[in-house]
Parts: C-alpha cells; structure tokens; sequence
C-alpha cells in the first residue's frame, strides 16, 4: 500500500488541504488512516475517491449527492442501481448544461464575429449625437 502525506493527496487530487479535511469531517472520505503521531495518510483508494469527487464537484454535483453516493458506495454490491441511477440523473443535468453552454457559446461567438466585421475605431473627432453615442448589444 502507497501512503501519501497530505500535501501530496492535495497536489495529486487538485484539491486543498482544507478541502480534504472537510471532506473527512463530513464522511465524503472515510476511514483516512493515521501516522501514530495523528498525521493523515492517503492511500491510492483515497486518491481514487478524490478523483471521482473531483469529476462530481466539478461537473455541479451537490456536496450531499456526492455523500449519499459514497455511503451507497460503503454499504455494498446491493446499492449497485441506486448509485448508477444517482450518476445518470446527474449526467443528464451536466448533458443540459452542456447543450445551454453550447448555445450560449455560439451567441458569444456570433457577437465576437459581428465586432471583427466592424470597421475600426471612429475618429475622435466624431461627436455623439444628442441622446448619447449608439449603443450597440
């Protein structure tokens, strides 16, 4: 068994130090071993957890579906389909919001194009007219 110091779990998960202790704290990791000094040691399991909570976290996954997944996880084989149906629930709200993402990128992209067709910039001695100059959304 590899054992990993704190600070190493963190660079290799991408998470902070405080983010592992809480993630201990609230049971989303459990059964973190200790040094006898009380010192946490990572095993490459915790390090395969933290990789999963990154994707959850990082995909929008609430803190209390990542817990009941892991408890599902520690109770057994026999939560099987609950946990797959707790991971396609939340991958069709991330394939949502990649579709939003997607279509707002394209709005964005669409104005950047609009902007790069303009002439270049007004003279400055061009005044604005009465009402203010031109907005243009």
């Amino acid at each position: 068994m590899t054992g990993y110091a704190p600070a190493e779990a963190a660079r290799r998960s991408g998470f902070s130090l405080d983010t592992l202790r809480y993630y201990e704290k609230i049971g989303l990791l459990a059964d973190v071993t200790r040094t006898a000094g009380g010192q946490r040691v990572f095993t490459d399991d915790d390090l395969s957890w933290l990789v999963l909570f990154r994707c959850l976290r990082d995909t929008g996954m609430p803190i209390a579906q990542m817990c009941r997944y892991a408890a599902l996880a520690r109770e057994g084989e026999h939560t099987f389909g609950e946990r797959r149906e707790l991971l396609e629930q939340h991958a069709a709200r991330v394939e949502e919001q990649m579709l939003l993402l997607s279509r707002q990128y394209e709005h964005l992209r669409e104005k950047i194009r609009f902007y790069e067709r303009l002439p270049g910039p007004a003279p400055e001695t061009a005044q604005p007219t009465r009402s203010g100059p031109a907005v243009s959304r």
